[in-house]
């Protein structure tokens, strides 16, 4: 199959380079996906798909054009080469300037996600026999009115041909799984997700990290909790120390770092769905970010950690790399493209650029945005918390277009006093503004509490894509959070 992708590749490289194009690259895709779940004991859905095509961008005339088909005949791909090149002519027509790329190397390699286990060698059978044992596990509490679980496995096998020279082949394996219970009592509604809202946990990984996740053996706890809640008080509302459990505090880097550092919503290229950004290259090595213990990386390298940004190569070519976005407190880096590096000074891309199919034009996208794990032991900043609220499980977002004001909720909380924790809160929230917030933090936790989670669903431009991220984090502490008034009375 590889050769078959090779030849496909070159078969539009070729077109294009004969209609006069200076730089071309094209991206073989084919994706497998299956999707299984459960509902209240019986089976949800079950999704097999797979999907093969090609995508090819060019520059002609100083100006980009794309074009993709899944009719892969030469005649079909030849055509869509010259799409490309027509599209390309049509945009340099009203373009303010040339397209300028930051170099790059000539690579030929070839990557697998590291995977003990293939999980498409699992049955679906298997798939749903767990599934429905957790379901059981879940409704076996009184008081639990809905059960939800699902499992989601992908495979990528991806060949990147560019006219510089490079031929790269990356297969990559998504693995991931969680559920839900809900209780239901009067007119409130509580949930309780495992291990993480949304979907569950998800890695580039194969099925042992749904082994590892030990999904029947925290049923219960996550049922008992969600009946709970509805005998909790609601949480009070005021100006707190805050915890974050490490789930949530990957999704507050998500929303308030990781997007605003995306340097094609910065120069104004890429203002879709909620674009735009408060981080304008005027701060950059100027701003103080957050604290000075808060270190943040976008790190794609396999040695960071098997998250949903981990690969070898992005979408452009460029070698997956470390970047500093926060060195102690301060803000250093972007997430670059080679269009956009030259922008802020950078001789070369950090290696950010990646689509969601073979169908759509790379974009800018987060790789794994971590926050470095600092000193604590959860049990010690807790005991270290003399009046304090801590929050697990996200339950809501909302943030502005410039990413700069917040407002998140999470599934449940505990109240802190004097280092323990004294009573389980309902409907807990709290907001903030971005730097004041990162600037608050005054306690992150050790490594062995830190978590490498997936975000499976981060959506970015028009038409839009939907892409998998990662964020490494460990719960941490802020001060002086405001705490409560996102959810009304129930």
């Amino acid at each position: 199959m590889a050769d078959t992708h090779r030849l496909l590749a070159e078969w539009a490289l070729n077109r294009v380079e004969q209609l006069g194009a200076s730089y071309a690259d094209a991206r073989v895709v084919e994706s497998r996906d299956r999707y299984v779940s459960t509902k209240n004991g019986a089976v949800g859905q079950v999704n097999v798909s797979e999907s093969l095509g090609i995508g090819i961008r060019v520059i002609a005339d100083g100006a980009w054009g794309f074009a993709s088909t899944d009719r892969l005949s030469r005649e079909d791909v030849e055509r869509a080469a010259s799409e490309a090149v027509r599209i390309a002519r049509a945009s340099a027509t009203v373009k303010k300037r040339d397209l300028a790329l930051a170099p790059e190397k000539k690579f030929e390699d070839e990557w697998v996600t590291p995977a003990a286990k293939d999980p498409f060698q699992t049955s679906l059978e298997d798939n749903i026999d767990l599934l429905l044992r957790v379901d059981a596990e879940l409704r076996r509490v009184a008081g639990v009115t809905l059960a939800e679980g699902a499992l989601h496995f992908r495979r990528i096998d991806q060949f990147f041909l560019s006219t510089i020279g490079s031929a790269i082949r990356q297969t990559r394996y998504l693995t991931g799984g969680g559920y839900a219970a809900l209780a239901f009592t009067g007119n409130e509604i509580h949930k309780r997700s495992y291990p993480n809202s949304f979907g569950g946990q998800f890695q580039t990984r194969g099925y042992e990290l749904i082994e590892e996740l030990r999904l029947v053996e925290n049923a219960a706890r996550v049922a008992e909790e969600v009946v709970a809640l509805h005998k909790a008080e609601k949480c009070p509302e005021g100006v707190w120390d805050l915890i974050l459990d490490g789930s949530q505090v990957g999704l507050q880097i998500h929303e308030s770092i990781g997007h605003p550092i995306e340097l094609d919503r910065v120069l104004g290229s890429e203002a879709n769905f909620a674009g735009g950004s408060f981080l304008t290259v005027d701060r950059l090595n100027r701003l103080k970010y957050g604290s000075e213990i808060v270190n943040v990386v976008a790190d794609a390298r396999p040695e960071h950690g098997p998250g949903l940004g981990t690969f070898a190569y992005d979408d452009e070519g460029v070698p997956a790399q470390r970047t500093d976005i926060i060195r102690d407190g301060l803000f250093t880096g972007y997430i670059t493209s080679r269009e956009t590096a030259p922008a802020i000074g950078e001789g070369r891309s950090n290696g950010c650029m990646r689509a969601e199919s073979w169908n759509r034009i790379p974009l800018i996208r987060m790789s794994n945005i971590s926050i470095l794990p600092g000193s604590w032991t959860l049990a010690g900043l807790l005991e270290d918390t003399e009046r304090g609220i801590y929050m697990e499980t996200n339950r809501s977002w909302s943030i502005d277009d410039k990413r700069y004001n917040f407002q998140f909720g999470c599934e449940v909380a505990w109240e802190i006093r004097n280092g323990k924790k004294v009573r389980m809160l309902k409907n807990p929230s709290y907001s903030g503004i971005t730097t004041e917030f990162w600037n608050s933090c005054d306690a992150i936790c050790d490594a062995n509490h830190w978590t490498l989670w997936g975000t499976p669903n981060c959506g970015k431009g028009q038409p839009q894509q939907t892409i998998g991220t990662g964020h490494g984090a460990s719960p941490a502490r802020f001060r002086g959070v405001k705490v409560g008034s996102a959810f009304g009375e129930s």
